[in-house]
């Protein structure tokens, strides 16, 4: 199943807030007695406060390719600094760390970040806080050789706000080929919206169209799939016949696709 992919390293102006700044009272975040570098090592518990209550989320995704023979030590430092950016008031959630797999025959990445907010606004002020901006100088473009980032805002998304650890995930971006119009792109995020119908493995799907586009690399539709664990991702892969059903609805009109994986931590050493 190919048709799956929070990127905050775009950030377009000015940015509006979809819905009043009431409504994040309604997602509750850990209190700042937790130590962030270790917030995928919470129990479920921990999790189960954090559902979504409000009709949009920002998705932010980010891909990082690290330059090949680069120090574990550092790549060590960007992941736990990037994890770290959790303490920071607009985000609520977040997660970094090395991808399983990377499906793409163009485009080759090695990490990846995730995160949401409640709005537009919160991204941008995320983006722009002195240590995220910190972060990305000292620890991400010192080692890393490409990014490509995709924002999007998920509408009714429903479940956890933040996939428990051990979850996976699977993100995809698609590039269209010039000639799509409105309608087929709607066409196409409404074929991604009805995967999780077929496919009963699937916890929570998010799909979206990019509004971010100076990273995207010209992809402009993105989705994320959250599967309970590995093995219910790969589960979906083995049913080939009903994953080209799906593709082959959508297939005429892409020009490319980018599909990662990802296991989100059980703990944050698992991730560095």
């Amino acid at each position: 199943m190919s048709l799956c992919v929070r990127a905050r390293t775009f950030f377009p102006n000015p940015f509006s807030r979809p819905f009043p700044s009431a409504k994040r009272s309604l997602i509750l975040k850990p209190t700042r007695s937790f130590k962030p570098h270790s917030l995928n090592s919470f129990s479920s518990s921990s999790f189960s406060a954090k559902i979504m209550s409000s009709t949009q989320t920002i998705e932010h995704v980010v891909l990082f390719k690290v330059k090949d023979g680069t120090d574990p030590s550092k790549v060590n430092a960007m992941v736990s600094g990037l994890s770290g950016l959790i303490s920071l008031d607009q985000v609520l959630h977040l997660t970094a760390g090395p991808l399983l797999r990377t499906r793409s025959s163009s485009l080759q990445f090695t990490h990846i970040l995730h995160s949401r907010y409640s709005s537009k606004e919160d991204l941008s002020a995320y983006s722009q806080h002195p240590n995220h901006l910190s972060v990305v100088k000292e620890s991400v473009l010192p080692i890393v050789e490409d990014i490509m980032a995709v924002d999007w805002v998920a509408e009714d998304l429903n479940g956890p706000l933040s996939p428990q650890p051990g979850s996976a995930l699977r993100v995809t971006f698609l590039k269209l080929k010039e000639n799509v119009d409105d309608g087929a792109k709607s066409e196409i995020v409404g074929v991604i919206k009805a995967i999780r119908d077929s496919f009963g493995q699937i916890n929570q799907i998010s799909v979206g169209e990019n509004f971010s586009p100076a990273r995207a690399k010209g992809y402009s539709i993105a989705s994320l799939a959250v599967f309970p664990g590995l093995g219910d991702l790969e589960a979906v892969d083995s049913n080939q016949e009903l994953v080209n059903l799906h593709k082959d609805k959508v297939r005429d009109r892409l020009e490319s696709v980018v599909v990662v994986d990802y296991v989100v931590p059980t703990s944050q050493s698992a991730s560095l």
